[in-house]
């Protein structure tokens, strides 16, 4: 079943409801606060506790590692496990393999891995969200990934 053919337990045809930038953005901004809260709740005590510094700048300073780790974590977990993050629950939405098919690790982690890296460094490709059909950032294109909103 493809994503145009989504159909109710009944058999009706329910229309797929593409998550354009704005609603996207409001879900991404709220994840990245809670990604911060867990940073700042579980891993800079740890690291006090450690006296390990918090105050370097280094891509490589530990700091910098654990606090990457926690970021892609975050996405790549909370997408395999529920097809969306807090914050595309909060407004719901949620991710979809533009097949029908449910997420791979394979795809979540091209989509949410190398695809948000890549994306990151080419902020335009977050705002291409805004005119493709399908809602599409460049992470989702790579992948054959989109985001909806839950019925």
């Amino acid at each position: 079943m493809t994503l145009n053919e989504q159909k109710d337990m009944i058999g009706n045809h329910i229309p797929v409801r593409f998550a354009g930038f704005w609603m996207r953005f409001w879900a991404y901004l709220l994840d990245l606060i809670v990604i911060g809260s867990i940073d700042r709740l579980i891993v800079n005590p740890i690291f006090r506790l450690l006296d390990i510094s918090l105050k370097e700048h280094s891509i490589f300073a530990p700091i910098s590692i654990i606090t990457a780790i926690t970021f892609y974590g975050y996405f790549v977990l909370m997408t395999k496990f529920f097809n969306q993050t807090v914050g595309k629950m909060v407004f719901g939405l949620k991710v979809v393999d533009l097949e029908g098919n449910g997420l791979s690790w394979r795809t979540i982690l091209f989509r949410e891995w190398i695809g948000r890296f890549i994306s990151a460094t080419l902020i335009i490709s977050y705002v291409i969200i805004a005119f493709l059909p399908k809602k599409q950032g460049l992470h989702d294109l790579f992948s054959d990934t989109t985001v909806v909103h839950e019925k």
